[in-house]
C-alpha cells in the first residue's frame, strides 16, 4: 500500500523510518518531511494544517493509508475529513482529539472515569480567574485550555507569579485562541513517565514505557520544552505500575470515550506523574510523543503498517508486537536560544560518520538541505540522536558518543538524559 506521513518532526522521520521496513508499504510519502525524510520517503511541501492540500495530494498519488504526526491537524478534524474520502487515516476523530484540544475537557473526562489527577478548577473569565487565586496552595500550575505547542503550561510560585500568568494567557493572549480559558490546577510532585497505548475502542494494545525530559536545562531546570530528550524502558513504571496504569487511567477512559458516543480510535498518550506509586494524569495526546517515539519505536518488533492497519479496522487484538529486553536513549540537540528565538540555516556536519549504524540513528527534526544541498538547522529541535543497546546505561553511552560526532553553530543539548532512570536501576538492584 502506498502511505503518506503527515509531520515534518523526529517523531515523524521515526514514524516513516519504522514503516519503511514493512513489507506492505510500495511507496512512502511524507508532507513536508525534512532532510532526514527525504533519505526514506518522497517529501511534498504541504503543511500539516493545510488539510485540504493534504486531501488532494492523498488522491492524486493514490494513498491507501495515511498517518498523522502532529496534534494541530488532529484536533482541526483531519481524520474526520480523510474518513468522508474513504481514506485510511489513523488517528482520533475531531471529537475524540479533544482530550488533547482541551485541557478542560481532559479534565472532564478524567473526573467522570474516576482517573487520578491533581485538583482543578476551569474559568472562561480573567477576573474570575484572579478572584480564585485567593487562598491558593503554591506552587500552583496555570494552563491555557487550548493548543500552545507544549508552552502552555506555567507552574507559579507565588500569587503574583499566578496573576502574571493569568493576564499572560487570558489578557495578553500569548497563545492566542488557546487561552480563552484557563486551568488552574494543583501542583503534583514526583516522577513523571509516559505511557503510551493504541487502542480501536475496543482492544488496548500499550506501547512500551518512557520517559520525556521536558525542561531545556540539566536538572530539570529551565522553561518547558516540546522534549530534550527521552528513553525507554523507564523504570519508574514497574509492572505493577504498569497495571495500576491500565486499570485506573486507560481502561476508564477509553469506556468514559465510548459511553459518550466518541469512542477513541488510534493513539492514546498520558502524560503522568507518578506519587507514592500512584498515577496521576498530567495531560493527554492524541498522537505519538515527541522524543518518546524515537527510542520507542527504535526497539520495537513488529510491523507498524500492519498493526495501524488492524488499529483502524477495529482487529488490534490480531497484532504482532513486542520489546525485547533491551534499551533505547535519544538526546535532542537544538539550537541555541529555544524555546524562544533562535537562528535557523547552520551548517550540520559530521552526520555521515553515523550512517549506517544499527545500534545508532539519526532522526531529523528541524532540518533542510540549503541552496548547496548541505543540510542546515530549520527549527528549535534540530536533531534526535538514538541508540539501542542492551541496558540504560549502556545506550546512553553510545548515544552522547554519537553526539560528540555531529557539530553545528550554537548546538545546545542535556547532558543528563536517562541519569534519574539510571539511578532508580542502582537504587533497586
Amino acid at each position: 500500500m502506498n502511505v503518506l506521513v503527515i509531520g515534518g518532526g523526529g517523531r515523524e522521520h521515526a514514524l516513516v523510518w519504522k514503516l519503511k521496513q514493512s513489507d506492505l508499504v510500495n511507496a512512502l510519502l511524507c508532507a513536508p518531511g525534512n532532510a532526514g525524510i527525504q533519505e526514506e520517503a518522497t517529501c511534498f511541501p504541504v503543511s500539516p494544517s493545510d488539510i485540504s492540500g493534504l486531501l488532494t495530494l492523498a488522491r492524486e498519488r493514490s494513498v491507501d493509508m495515511v498517518v498523522v504526526g502532529p496534534e494541530a491537524p488532529l484536533v482541526a478534524g483531519i481524520i474526520d475529513r480523510f474518513a468522508e474520502a474513504g481514506i485510511v487515516a489513523i488517528g482520533p476523530t475531531q471529537s475524540a482529539a479533544r482530550l488533547e484540544g482541551s485541557k478542560a475537557f481532559a479534565k472532564e473526562i478524567l473526573k467522570y472515569s474516576g482517573a487520578p489527577t491533581a485538583e482543578f478548577e476551569v474559568f472562561d473569565e480573567p477576573g474570575d480567574a484572579l478572584h480564585a487565586l485567593e487562598g491558593k496552595a503554591y506552587p500552583l500550575v496555570v494552563k491555557a485550555d487550548g493548543l500552545a505547542a507544549g508552552k502552555g503550561v506555567l507552574i507559579v510560585r507565588d500569587r503574583e507569579e499566578a496573576e502574571a500568568a493569568v493576564r499572560t494567557i487570558m489578557v495578553e493572549r500569548a497563545f492566542g485562541e488557546a487561552g480563552s480559558r484557563i486551568v488552574l490546577e494543583s501542583f503534583l510532585e514526583g516522577e513523571e513517565a509516559s505511557f503510551i497505548v493504541l487502542t480501536d475502542g475496543e482492544t488496548i494494545l500499550p506501547l512500551a514505557s518512557s520517559q520525556d525530559h521536558k525542561r531545556i536545562h540539566d536538572g530539570d531546570q529551565g522553561p518547558n520544552t516540546g522534549g530534550m530528550g527521552a528513553y525507554s524502558p523507564a523504570p519508574v513504571v514497574d509492572e505493577a505500575l504498569h497495571e495500576r496504569i491500565m486499570k485506573t487511567v486507560i481502561e476508564p477512559v477509553v469506556e468514559t470515550m465510548n459511553r459518550r458516543g466518541t469512542p477513541f480510535l488510534g493513539i492514546l498518550y498520558a502524560g503522568l506523574m507518578i506519587s507514592d506509586d500512584i498515577p496521576y494524569v498530567l495531560e493527554f495526546n492524541v498522537r505519538m510523543g515527541d522524543p518518546e517515539t524515537q527510542p520507542i519505536l527504535f526497539r520495537m518488533h513488529g510491523d507498524l503498517a500492519e498493526t495501524f492497519n488492524l488499529l483502524h479496522y477495529r482487529q488490534l487484538h490480531k497484532a504482532r508486537v513486542s520489546w525485547p529486553s533491551d534499551a533505547a536513549l535519544c538526546v535532542i540537540l537544538a539550537s541555541k536560544g529555544y524555546p524562544g528565538i533562535y537562528e535557523k540555516g547552520k551548517v550540520i556536519t559530521g552526520l555521515e560518520e553515523l550512517t549506517g549504524r544499527r545500534d545508532v540513528k539519526v532522526f531529523h527534526a528541524g532540518t533542510k538541505k540549503n541552496a548547496e544541498g548541505k543540510i542546515v538547522t530549520n527549527g528549535g529541535r534540530v536533531l534526535g540522536v538514538t541508540a539501542l543497546g542492551p541496558d540504560l546505561p549502556t545506550c546512553r553511552e553510545k548515544a552522547y558518543l554519537a553526539v560528540e560526532s555531529i557539530h553545528f553553530e550554537g548546538m545546545v543539548y542535556r547532558k543528563d538524559i536517562g541519569l534519574r532512570g539510571i539511578q532508580r536501576l542502582s537504587a533497586s538492584q
